[in-house]
């Protein structure tokens, strides 16, 4: 299949798939209190944002001159109203900048934002999309779920930091999961109480999450904050106190590892492979363990099993765990 012809497929399938969803404000302010130091005169780029109703560009706008931002990008897909103050509706693409308060009233007006129009649809991957994330420095926004990995992949190949909200399955993509191996992508600080609330676009379709009918808002349990921006949390050491013991740390049939069932649990004094709940990445100090790899069942994570089987999650004792991430202590 041609390049043309599967990026075409692959906008089709975006449009078609209701996992756009628009996050909460608090949950945006929560989060960004951690990366502050990170904003300081940079560019700003939202680019999977309808800036009218997008809480990025509202935090970002408002909080432009305290943060001492250099400038604030946001594009908005085509037929998403655009202008954010009104309710009209463009079968246009266009980009929005705002580089500041030029009257000093303390918000954003419209004369002091510039919109302009994109030829194509504003789609992330579009080469004037492309263009505008060159231009940046930091990325924030909540990017369609379903194309997470393609998403994440640009980022990467243009070498951008970024704060953006995925699913906390992606862990387990291959392509994501190789990216925290190599200490190229971590976890922010997630959501508060580990529940994330979105106002869905599509309001008959709510993919995995229950739907609130007092307040119209979805959640989520398995969603969280990706990053590749330092932050204070990467530094606080994980507190273990329990002592290895053969009873309570059985091996795997199907790896020289030993099975911990909590994070809480992992051995002080064990210094061999450990196969840990997904759960450790959240507390995941570098300077304390090594990650090795994950083990999981399917064609995603087929390079750690045990050899001609279709195992890959760990099996104690001939019953299969739920995956587990093996690392060993440094």
């Amino acid at each position: 299949m041609s390049k043309g012809n599967t990026n075409k497929n692959l906008r089709k399938a975006s449009k078609t798939k209701s996992d756009e969803f628009y996050t909460q404000l608090p949950d945006i302010e929560r989060e960004m209190k951690h990366y502050k130091s990170h904003f300081k005169n940079k560019v700003i780029y939202c680019n999977c944002d309808d800036p009218r109703i997008s809480n990025f560009f509202n935090y970002f706008a408002m909080n432009f001159e305290q943060l001492q931002l250099k400038k604030l990008i946001t594009t908005c897909y085509k037929n998403q109203n655009w202008d954010l103050f009104s309710q009209n509706t463009s079968e246009k693409a266009v980009f929005l900048e705002y580089e500041g308060d030029k009257n000093n009233n303390k918000i954003p007006d419209p004369e002091e934002i510039g919109i302009h129009p994109l030829k194509g649809d504003g789609d992330f991957r579009s080469e004037e999309s492309i263009s505008l994330l060159k231009q940046s420095d930091v990325v924030v926004t909540n990017p369609p779920f379903s194309l997470f990995r393609e998403y994440v992949a640009q980022l990467i190949e243009y070498k951008k930091k970024f704060v953006i909200i995925g699913s906390l399955n992606a862990i387990t993509y291959k392509e994501i999961f190789e990216l925290i191996k190599q200490d190229k992508l971590w976890l922010g600080n997630g959501f508060q109480g580990g529940n994330a609330y979105f106002e869905p676009k599509d309001k008959t379709s709510f993919g995995a999450g229950v739907l609130n009918e007092e307040t119209g808002l979805v959640k989520f349990r398995n969603v969280t904050w990706y990053t590749n921006l330092d932050i204070k949390k990467r530094d606080e050491e994980l507190i273990i106190y329990k002592k290895y013991n053969e009873k309570d740390y059985p091996f795997y049939d199907n790896y020289n590892a030993i099975n911990v069932d909590k994070v809480a649990e992992i051995p002080i004094d064990y210094e061999g492979f450990m196969g840990v709940p997904i759960t450790f990445l959240d507390k995941h100090n570098k300077k304390q363990f090594e990650i090795l790899g994950i083990m999981n069942t399917g064609e995603e994570n087929k390079g750690i099993r045990k050899p001609n089987t279709p195992h890959g999650r760990p099996i104690v004792n001939g019953k299969e765990k739920y995956l587990r991430v093996l690392i060993r202590k440094i």
